[in-house]
């Protein structure tokens, strides 16, 4: 029985994942297949260099540096990687470790007061900005790149209608729900590793044989349950559903 994961980040994240998850889980087989891809574009605001900046994702921090050849703002990155990201463009960048609402906490906690800039895509699952100013900040937010619907390829389709286990880590709400929309006669085992309760609740209850949430809404926390994962793939016998 061959173990299959199916990765359907946009790129390049998707070849990065797939770098990682067979360096993880050796043995298995990995397909790429992303369900979106980027394109950056937009405007940006007057800035008046007193904005704290706000970053929920890498494509933010590009989307922003392509428009701006500013540095000098502080700003917070939702995890380690976008605050990585932030930091390789010359940004100074404290990392939230988490989620949005981990990043609404961290502000609050390190009692900053902004004026705030969230740079965002077209489709986020946390309005960051609104939540700031129900908290009586000054917020705004900046679309800076958009995420584009693609199509699943030949390949994956075709997996989606085996008999053998597919791992199907699922990084946001809208990829599921993308992923749902395109999934047509799905009958292999599908063994779900979503980085949230948000993104594991955008599929129905039957879609999947298993359904297991990261302890840690990021990128480590969600390749730690494909491993679990993995060894479960590995005990079904001829693809049946786990009981």
């Amino acid at each position: 029985m061959t173990v299959t994961i199916l990765i359907t980040r946009p790129e390049p994240e998707a070849s990065r994942m797939a770098a990682e998850v067979k360096a993880l889980c050796g043995d298995v087989a990995v397909v790429v297949s992303p369900v979106m891809q980027i394109a950056y574009g937009g405007a940006l605001p007057d800035l008046t260099g007193d904005e704290t900046l706000i970053f929920t994702s890498r494509h933010g921090v590009e989307g922003f540096c392509r428009l701006s050849a500013r540095r000098d703002s502080p700003c917070y990155a939702v995890g380690d990687a976008t605050a990585e990201a932030a930091e390789a463009q010359g940004l100074r960048a404290i990392s939230a470790g988490g989620d949005a609402g981990a990043l609404l906490a961290r502000i609050a906690e390190d009692g900053a007061c902004g004026p705030f800039l969230h740079l965002r895509g077209a489709h986020v699952a946390a309005d960051v900005a609104g939540a700031l100013r129900a908290a009586g900040h000054t917020a705004r937010d900046a679309v800076v790149y958009d995420q584009v619907e693609a199509a699943l390829s030949a390949e994956a389709r075709a997996l989606l209608r085996g008999a053998e286990p597919v791992i199907l880590p699922l990084m946001s709400p809208r990829t599921a729900r993308i992923f749902l929309a395109q999934a047509e006669g799905v009958s292999a085992p599908l063994l779900i590793a979503a980085i949230s309760r948000n993104a594991a609740d955008a599929l129905p209850e039957d879609v999947a044989a298993c359904v297991r949430i990261a302890e840690m809404p990021d990128l480590p926390g969600v390749l730690a349950v494909v491993q679990d994962l993995v060894q479960m793939a590995k005990r079904l016998e001829g693809g049946k559903r786990p009981q």
